[in-house]
């Protein structure tokens, strides 16, 4: 399960005509009633129904997490909007929408939506991971990488007997890439001759990688090396240097995946202990 950023909706405010009064005109003598002013507390009063300054700071909240500005227009911005909301909110219930069965549902997932997303954000800002687990992962990746890249192909077979067979046509001077193309099992390489590209020694089963950085440059495996893939001819084409990432290129990526690892087992330890019929 991903974690995502909770966004809050904005209505943008329609441009409402209001209609000239075409009673006649009061007597001078008579002054028009001034508008009620909202209650403390609150920015608008909707046909009797308090729109709270909370809801006005949480959306300025929102919007400047998004990167706008706190100003006066934006608030007056902001402040409309909400006007606008809660009169299209209002004509929808007075309507019937909100009774819809799809309606109900949308509004009920966007709930499980809130609490999901508030649950996870606060589990993790009570659960950061350390400096000294981002460190130890990162030694243990750049441990496992070594300081050397292979670029190796290979021919992957069923059985030893195949690969055998094809070992014995390369000593006979068969090029591996045509044996490849024909006979390997590994659809993702045998298009390019078997050709793996330039990997790091982890990126490949023990068994194989072993095999591989044992080579010269230009021999190829004259066993047949098994893996829980099958029968491995290798050939070792070329090795080179690699550089590393330094810590601090990687912290970022680190702390997310970890972060993520954090919050899969949460997820499947609330899982295990749910009574699931």
């Amino acid at each position: 399960m991903n974690l995502r950023t909770l966004a809050a909706a904005a209505l943008i405010a329609p441009a409402i005509a209001f209609a000239q009064d075409a009673a006649k005109p009061a007597a001078p003598s008579a002054r028009p009633a001034a508008p009620k002013a909202p209650a403390r507390g609150t920015v608008a009063t909707v046909n009797g129904v308090a729109i709270p300054q909370s809801r006005l700071d949480f959306i300025l909240a929102q919007q400047k997490s998004r990167g706008a500005a706190d100003t006066e227009q934006t608030r007056t911005a902001a402040r409309e909007d909400l006007i606008t909301r809660e009169v299209v909110v209002q004509e929808a219930t007075r309507s019937g929408i909100a009774k819809q069965a799809d309606v109900q549902m949308q509004m009920e997932i966007a709930r499980q939506d809130v609490l999901v997303n508030s649950f996870l954000r606060d589990w993790v800002a009570k659960h950061p991971v350390t400096e000294a687990e981002m460190q130890q992962e990162y030694d243990k990746a750049r441990g496992q990488a070594g300081d050397k890249e292979y670029r190796a192909r290979h021919i992957l077979v069923e059985n030893e007997d195949q690969a055998k067979a094809l070992i014995a046509d390369l000593k006979k001077g068969a090029k591996f890439d045509d044996l490849a193309a024909k006979n390997s099992k590994d659809s993702g390489s045998k298009e390019r001759g078997g050709d793996l590209d330039w990997q790091v020694p982890a990126a490949f089963d023990r068994t194989f990688s072993d095999a591989m950085v044992k080579l010269e440059k230009g021999k190829y495996t004259e066993t047949p090396v098994r893996t829980r893939f099958g029968y491995h001819i290798i050939q070792l084409d070329d090795v080179r240097q690699t550089r590393f990432p330094t810590y601090a290129e990687v912290k970022p990526r680190i702390q997310q995946q970890m972060m993520q690892a954090k919050v899969d087992e949460l997820i499947r330890g609330l899982r295990a202990k749910a009574k699931v019929e």
